[in-house]
């Protein structure tokens, strides 16, 4: 144990020491040592929650952030452009790391007591495991409380400045957009970019759905990529000879149109929503109001009402996963870590944390492609999570 820890513990010993007094309000017996063991333990589990949100925000930052930024450097993005793009992300990789760290963190602590024995010392001391519960839980709830005001204020606010910097680093040198050797969805098309060239691309195909059953191919040998002036426009493409291919609905053959050249406009839309239009860009109080409004609007179908209602709800589970997460982490590190509670905490964590990471991503495939209920498929991990807890905490409260 360091040198903090172990002096707190042993004041929570010498406090053993004394004799116990008699409260005369509540004619009950006083504990001594209470506040200095609560004080202790929410000194342990920050620590070990700060130490692993450190280490899974690194993780996250290293594979998402960093590529980002190399990207951009390399197509010779200005640095202090790079630098903002960077910044302008974190909010949301601290929401997504906060009840990932909070079930590991809390679990590594509770564990490593458990296995040391610092647990049965603070019970053979006449504490039982709701002296240790209260702490845990209520760490967990401000936590989630933290976690929610990043995920629903924060995380908007940066995400509509990076919006707005993307688009003004892609004006400037669009090449950005367009990546050599690889295959985009650029909104409903398909594209298949072969070498770029400073702004040259060579053997672009286009494949571009109509619906109805029509579609369309556009093929062109070169062509520049240039940035526009045009308001809502992101970027054009000037073809040189290019060849379209038709094919209504029910045909058989494709009609065959060339030219010289051809202007093809990309909007910015067809990479974002316009500013502040898009859930991620909006708090919950804003999704709200459009969710209300959608079901005003009598051409809104329940499949669009639905999909907005799960990025409501995303907007509450997925910060006070942090408070299911503690409820857990208290029964799980009782039970199971009796010996090596440190790494028996990290390893059940990792599994649960990628567990809840599955359910999380099935349960949005089922309300997009499904169409199923948007609160039970979006909340069944936390209440999942949070029903197991509570059961092998009442359990544990029991002893």
């Amino acid at each position: 144990m360091g040198s903090v820890r172990l002096e707190l513990f042993n004041k929570f010993i010498d406090k053993l020491l004394f004799p116990r007094k008699k409260n005369f309000l509540t004619k009950q017996t006083d504990i001594p040592g209470k506040h200095i063991l609560l004080k202790y333990i929410v000194k342990e589990l920050l620590n070990y929650f700060v130490v692993c949100f450190l280490f899974l925000f690194v993780i996250f930052f290293a594979n998402q952030i960093l590529l980002i930024g190399e990207q951009l450097l390399s197509k010779r993005a200005p640095f202090k452009d790079v630098f903002f793009i960077m910044l302008y992300s974190v909010p949301a990789l601290v929401a997504q790391t906060t009840p990932f760290a909070t079930l590991i963190g809390f679990l590594m602590c509770l564990g490593r007591m458990m296995s040391e024995n610092e647990i049965l010392i603070i019970r053979a001391s006449g504490f039982g495991f709701k002296y240790i519960c209260i702490p845990v839980i209520f760490l967990g709830f401000l936590i989630s409380i933290f976690s929610f005001f990043v995920n629903d204020y924060l995380m908007p606010l940066s995400r509509i400045k990076y919006n707005k910097l993307f688009f003004e680093i892609t004006r400037s040198n669009p090449t950005i957009v367009l990546e050599p050797n690889s295959v985009k969805q650029i909104g409903n098309s398909t594209v298949v970019i072969g070498d770029v060239v400073n702004d040259e691309v060579s053997d672009i195909i286009l494949f571009n759905p109509e619906g109805n059953g029509e579609e369309s191919i556009i093929v062109a040998k070169s062509s520049k990529l240039k940035d526009s002036k045009e308001s809502g426009v992101l970027l054009q493409l000037h073809m040189s000879e290019p060849v379209m291919l038709t094919k209504k609905r029910n045909a058989s053959n494709y009609d065959t149109m060339q030219a010289d050249k051809m202007l093809m406009n990309i909007f910015d839309t067809v990479f974002s929503t316009n500013t502040g239009s898009s859930p991620s860009e909006m708090t919950s109080s804003d999704l709200r109001k459009r969710i209300i409004k959608l079901k005003e609007v009598s051409g809104s179908n329940d499949y669009q009402v639905n999909t907005w209602n799960m990025e409501y709800y995303k907007k509450f589970s997925i910060p006070f996963a942090s408070f299911f997460f503690s409820i857990l982490a208290f029964s799980i590190a009782f039970l199971f870590g009796k010996h090596n509670g440190l790494t028996m905490g990290l390893l059940v964590g990792i599994f649960i944390c990628v567990l809840y990471w599955a359910m999380q991503i099935t349960g949005q495939m089922l309300v997009v492609h499904n169409q199923m209920n948007a609160f039970l498929c979006i909340w069944i991990p936390d209440i999942l999570i949070g029903t197991i807890g509570v059961f092998l905490g009442l359990f544990l409260l029991k002893k």
